[in-house]
């Protein structure tokens, strides 16, 4: 009997302890799988966050450091560094990337450091109570804006995608979404690629993954998923905004 589906070997056999209908774990599937096409394993270094992208290190079988709060791109900057042989990568959540950690991640990218980004993008600090975030939509509530986020006051949601792709060090960027199959194909291609920017030491690489937060948001799943298509999408363009070919 031919094998259909199979746990990624980058996995270790730790079950997934995100919320029921979190795409953190389609995400990090997604990750495994691109690591396991490319037959790197052995050679990666994973540099996780603050959040529930802090989870990871339970999940990844590879070598992995959790660093301090929005400081992932600097210490795999530290890393590669030290060691250029190695495929460093980081994965990030909005709050730990496009808050506490914008400085970090636009000087790596400035700086053209030859590492991968993954950022996942759900709107809300997940974790911590579901507060405002930088990528939190126009009119969304969350625990710190119970009346909906009001560009007046809080601006408008940050694109970093679009903000990084700007920066010459950058080489390629993406953004992709998780709420529907053919998305979360193409989410795996572009991840993979960005690994393989990485591999052909070219320069900073970063693919923002747009992701849900039922637990937070307030939804079921499927409620959940057909938001991020109807709200997210629309606002967070899908595609590729800097490719190295």
């Amino acid at each position: 009997m031919s094998v259909v589906f199979k746990r990624a070997e980058s996995l270790t056999p730790t079950e997934f302890t995100y919320c029921p209908g979190c795409a953190h774990g389609i995400a990090t599937n997604c990750v495994a799988k691109a690591i396991d096409d490319l037959g790197i394993k052995d050679q990666t270094i994973h540099v996780s966050c603050i959040g529930c992208g802090g989870l990871t290190p339970m999940f990844f079988d590879t070598d992995t450091i959790l660093p301090m709060h929005g400081r992932a791109p600097a210490t795999a900057t530290g890393i590669k560094r030290i060691h250029p042989d190695k495929i460093v990568w980081t994965y990030q959540g909005d709050g730990d990337l496009a808050s506490i950690g914008t400085a970090e991640i636009v000087q790596a990218a400035h700086r053209g450091e030859k590492i991968t980004t993954i950022f996942i993008n759900n709107t809300t600090y997940g974790m911590t109570g579901g507060q405002m975030a930088p990528t939190t939509l126009v009119g969304q509530k969350t625990t710190t804006s119970p009346y909906g986020r009001d560009e007046n006051h809080c601006g408008m949601p940050i694109r970093m995608s679009e903000l990084l792709a700007t920066i010459e060090g950058s080489k390629f960027i993406a953004r992709v979404a998780t709420d529907t199959p053919a998305h979360i194909r193409q989410a795996q291609k572009m991840i993979k690629r960005a690994f393989e920017c990485q591999m052909k030491g070219l320069g900073f690489a970063m693919v923002e993954v747009l992701s849900t937060c039922p637990t937070n948001w307030g939804k079921t799943p499927a409620e959940a998923m057909k938001w991020q298509t109807e709200n997210m999408i629309p606002y967070f363009p899908l595609g590729v905004y800097k490719d190295f070919e």
